[in-house]
């Protein structure tokens, strides 16, 4: 049996294109249409990119992709290079959970919610620093003023010179 770069050249071929113009259709570079044709898989650097270009690639010359694909997949599997990829999701933390949920909310649901934390946030502040403001002395944090009086009575304090 044929292999899925071998039937991919023949169906071009049949159809009397070349490879610049299947590059041209399919928006393929044409050394990796020449790599998919000879079966070199080795200049893709994951398989992700093999079976996508290889299924644009069918779909061009008007193939059976699905049939194509099945076929892709156990050339890879057999060379075990390039094995099917394996996806795991990874463990969503509360920051990450917010800024999906932030990302996908609308403009309409957005504002109010950033006004609301806004408002709390500004009322908080306001009342934190009443409440510090409550409880000090008047007089902490002044300093000494310009003149100083002294304890005799009735002297009266020199004018500045100019």
């Amino acid at each position: 049996m044929a292999t899925v770069g071998e039937q991919l050249k023949a169906a071009r071929e049949a159809q009397r294109l070349t490879v610049t113009q299947v590059a041209d259709m399919t928006k393929i570079r044409s050394d990796h249409l020449r790599a998919i044709d000879a079966g070199n898989y080795d200049v893709f650097s994951a398989p992700v990119y093999i079976r996508g270009f290889v299924r644009t690639y069918a779909q061009a010359l008007k193939l059976d992709t699905a049939v194509i694909l099945a076929q892709l997949n156990a050339e890879l599997a057999e060379s075990g290079g390039q094995s099917l990829p394996t996806f795991q999701s990874p463990s969503a933390g509360l920051v990450d959970t917010a800024m999906f949920h932030l990302s996908t909310a609308g403009r309409r649901k957005l504002l109010p919610a950033l006004v609301v934390v806004l408002l709390v946030g500004g009322v908080t502040t306001g009342v934190f620093w009443l409440n510090s403001r409550a409880n000090q002395h008047p007089m902490d944090g002044l300093s000494q003023g310009l003149y100083q009086s002294t304890n005799t009575a009735g002297v009266t304090l020199d004018l500045p010179k100019h």
